[in-house]
């Protein structure tokens, strides 16, 4: 603070108010799944937790394990599609990306203006062609129904074919004097120059993956290959209706949230490097 102008100084108090305030909602959610029932319906409503107590969870335990499937299968179920998502995801963007930046072929500009194109559509307005695809290439109740209404990202590739852009040609054409191919140069030239936007690009895969309940309600009939979101969603969406489940959904909703906010806090270096716009330094 000593070295700061009255300029930076100000700027500095701004930023870290603006910071808290868009902590709230995080320690909303956190005080909220800590409320006990009294404090959940206490009028005028207070945002901090006056006697914080773990009987919410509890409530939650019990409630799960009268599910005829278990939970660890859900949670199974949402560790191997996020991981393999967030894994797709960044491999096909990635490539698409290096294609559309570095390399010239007909249709290349069409395919640019189909991808921003991409960018307008809701996902409800293709989740009919969504499911058409899935059913005509029999995938129902399979995890792959849960993975591949995610592969095609407009966002990721746009943002992965901006920092590809700044990669020098010259650098590209060293690397193929040196005998490297273009799988050699995706990996090893390409991915190093992008990887603060491959990681932004992970932990938004990731997060709308997550999170998602669409494939488990649409593509998914089978209960055992259901995730954790859904079964959290409709075993608390009873609970939320009455008065006694006001903890238990409290606490749910903590569960779903807690891994996305720890992705975010490894990749949180990355993410502001991607805002940043930083590229080849």
């Amino acid at each position: 603070m000593s070295k700061m102008d009255r300029t930076q100084i100000v700027l500095t108090i701004m930023l870290t108010g603006l910071a808290a305030f868009m902590l709230l909602p995080i320690v909303f959610i956190f005080m909220q799944a800590f409320k006990p029932l009294s404090e959940l319906f206490l009028y005028p409503p207070r945002f901090y937790v006056m006697n914080p107590t773990l009987q919410n969870f509890t409530q939650l335990l019990m409630t799960v394990d009268a599910a005829v499937v278990p939970a660890v299968r859900y949670i199974f179920n949402s560790v191997v599609v996020s991981v393999v998502a967030v894994a797709v995801v960044v491999l096909v963007s990635t490539l698409a990306s290096y294609a559309l930046s570095k390399h010239q072929f007909r249709g290349r500009n069409m395919l640019l203006d189909l991808t921003i194109i991409a960018l307008m559509f809701a996902p409800q307005a293709v989740l009919i062609p969504r499911y058409l695809i899935i059913q005509r290439l029999n995938l129902i109740d399979t995890y792959i129904a849960h993975i591949l209404p995610f592969v095609a990202a407009p966002v990721s590739v746009f943002l992965l074919k901006q920092f590809i852009d700044q990669a020098p040609n010259e650098l590209l054409d060293a690397a193929r004097i040196d005998g490297a191919n273009e799988w050699a140069i995706v990996f090893r030239v390409i991915m190093p120059i992008c990887r603060p936007a491959v990681s932004t690009v992970a932990l938004l895969t990731f997060q709308m993956v997550w999170n998602n309940m669409e494939p488990s309600i649409y593509f998914i009939e089978n209960e055992a290959l259901r995730t954790l979101p859904f079964f959290l969603g409709t075993l608390t969406s009873g609970l939320a209706n009455n008065v006694a489940g006001q903890g238990a959904a409290a606490a749910a909703s903590l569960l779903v949230f807690v891994p996305n906010l720890i992705f975010f806090l490894f990749q949180q270096s990355k993410v502001i490097q991607t805002m940043a716009h930083s590229g080849i330094k």
